[in-house]
């Protein structure tokens, strides 16, 4: 499950950290899309998007780590004119021109050069390799982020967005594609949607620094959420902000379990999805 916080430095954008497992691309497509969108990104814009960011994580899942999974980090930096992405892996390192089974990867950083507006591939052998894509608002078209200090065992999704109110857009994603994942029932994953929602509506203006860290932790047929760090008592205003007097309840009904965990650097909330598996 998720633990603690999930990040030691601040992010200026979006940033993912996660295995480097095949159904983990899925997830990070979701929230990369998200953000597009809330920063005004065309259909066409967040298209080529999907595919660049799936053909570079891809590359770093069949062929960063011969010895098993290692890491992924993502980092998406919006600004006026464009997203700015960047791939990163612990691993062996890849070349584009090597041979013996590498075509695959041939045939996909040249898929990513053609829809990227810019594109760099760095690193080396036993160096890591990162990827860096540039897209436009408009489609048809520091980065030297390092995979250094990132742990080699990594259970969990772990993200920082670096302003609150961009993780509406991030989070839902994120939330309805791993729900979906551990094939919850459509009324489990609409509920782990709907809270998730109400909470990163409720979030913007309780983060001391701006910037919100958040784990993301999977079960066999669960979900679990950990948010913060957030200013003393502000984990407790948040399930405060769920309760619908109209309703008489709240909407914290929705989750299995939400609870408040006051840790030596900020208050936590945590909220766990159990589910029932759809039939």
């Amino acid at each position: 499950m998720a633990n603690g916080s999930t990040t030691n430095e601040k992010p200026t954008g979006l940033q993912i950290r996660l295995p480097a497992k095949a159904e983990n691309v899925a997830v990070v497509r979701h929230a990369l899309a998200g953000l597009a969108e809330e920063i005004g990104m065309d259909e066409a814009g967040v298209a080529d998007l999907k595919t660049v960011v799936t053909e570079a994580c891809m590359n770093v899942v069949v062929h960063a780590y011969s010895d098993g999974t290692g890491p992924l980090t993502v980092e998406a930096e919006p600004d006026s004119d464009g997203l700015t992405v960047t791939v990163t892996d612990s691993g062996a390192g890849i070349s584009p021109q090597a041979n013996s089974g590498r075509d695959s990867l041939k045939l996909g950083l040249s898929l990513i050069a053609a829809l990227s507006s810019s594109f760099r591939i760095s690193g080396g052998l036993d160096r890591g390799t990162e990827v860096m894509m540039r897209l436009p608002l408009n489609g048809g078209g520091s980065n030297g982020s390092s995979a250094q200090g990132i742990p080699a065992e990594l259970t969990g999704t772990e993200v920082a967005v670096a302003r609150a109110e961009l993780l509406e857009p991030v989070l839902a994603r994120l939330v309805g594609a791993l729900a979906a994942r551990r094939e919850l029932s459509v009324e489990r994953v609409s509920d782990a949607v709907l809270i998730t929602d109400a909470i990163a509506g409720a979030a913007p203006g309780r983060f001391a620094d701006g910037c919100v860290r958040l784990g993301l932790g999977e079960s066999e047929n669960g979900l679990e959420l950990r948010l913060g760090p957030m200013d003393k008592g502000a984990a407790a205003e948040i399930r405060g902000d769920l309760e619908v007097p109209e309703l008489g309840g709240s909407l914290e009904a929705l989750a299995d379990e939400l609870a408040v965990d006051e840790s030596s650097d900020g208050d936590y909330l945590i909220v766990r999805f159990a589910g029932i598996p759809a039939a």
